[in-house]
C-alpha cells in the first residue's frame, strides 16, 4: 500500500472512531444479546446510519477487503447489524472499480414468498469467496451463524471484518475456529484510561 492510502486510512479510521465515540458508545449497564451483562455498549448502527458514517465505514471495510480477502466476490452478515456495513462495502466497492455483492443473511428464513434464509442470494453462486461483515464482535455468536448459513449457501467464507471487537469476550476465538479475523478498533479505542 501506498503512503498516500495508508495517510487516508489513518484519517478515516480516526474520524469514525470519533463518530463513534459520540454517537455509538456508551458507559452504563447494560445486557448483552449473549445474555452477559457490560459496563459499556457501542452500537454501531448509530454512526453507520448517518451520511459521515456510511461513507467511513465502507471505506474503510472496503479496504481491509482489499488487504485481508482481495478474492472476495460479495460481503455480507446478519441482519440487522451487518446491513448498513455490507451495502456500505457494496458500494464504495462499486465506485472503486472493483464491485462486490451485498447479501443479509436473515434470523429466519422469510415467511412468504421463496422463503430464503439469504437476501441478494441470486449475485452469489456456489463456492464464491465472500466476507462477513459484523458490527461488533463478543462472543461471536452472530458471525457465527453468518458463517453457518453461508456454508449452507455453498458460499467459501474467506474472512471475517468487525467495526469493533469487544476482545476478552471470545468472540474472536470462536470466529477464528471458522476464518480469519480483522477489526478496525477494539475494546481499549473506547476504554482508555
Amino acid at each position: 500500500m501506498t503512503h498516500a492510502f495508508d495517510e487516508t486510512f489513518a484519517r478515516q479510521r480516526a474520524r469514525l472512531l470519533e463518530l463513534l465515540r459520540r454517537l455509538s458508545f456508551e458507559r452504563r449497564a447494560v445486557t448483552l444479546s449473549s445474555g452477559k451483562p457490560s459496563d459499556f455498549y457501542i452500537d454501531v448502527r448509530q454512526t453507520a446510519l448517518t451520511a459521515e458514517g456510511h461513507f467511513l465505514v465502507g471505506q474503510l471495510l472496503y479496504a481491509l477487503v482489499e488487504r485481508h480477502a482481495p478474492e472476495a466476490e460479495a460481503v455480507g452478515g446478519m441482519t440487522l447489524g451487518a446491513d448498513p456495513l455490507a451495502s456500505a462495502v457494496s458500494l464504495v466497492s462499486f465506485v472503486a472499480g472493483r464491485p462486490r455483492h451485498a447479501f443479509y443473511v436473515r434470523k429466519e428464513p422469510k415467511g412468504h414468498g421463496t422463503k430464503v434464509w439469504i437476501e441478494g442470494a441470486r449475485s452469489l453462486r456456489s463456492g464464491m469467496p465472500v466476507v462477513i461483515v459484523e458490527d461488533v464482535i463478543t462472543t461471536g455468536g452472530s458471525a457465527l451463524r453468518a458463517i453457518e448459513r453461508a456454508h449452507l449457501h455453498e458460499l467459501k467464507v474467506v474472512h471475517v471484518l468487525a467495526v469493533v471487537d469487544r476482545d476478552e469476550e471470545g468472540g474472536r476465538e470462536a470466529i477464528a475456529r471458522e476464518a480469519p479475523v480483522s477489526a478496525l478498533f477494539a475494546r481499549g479505542d473506547f476504554l482508555e484510561t
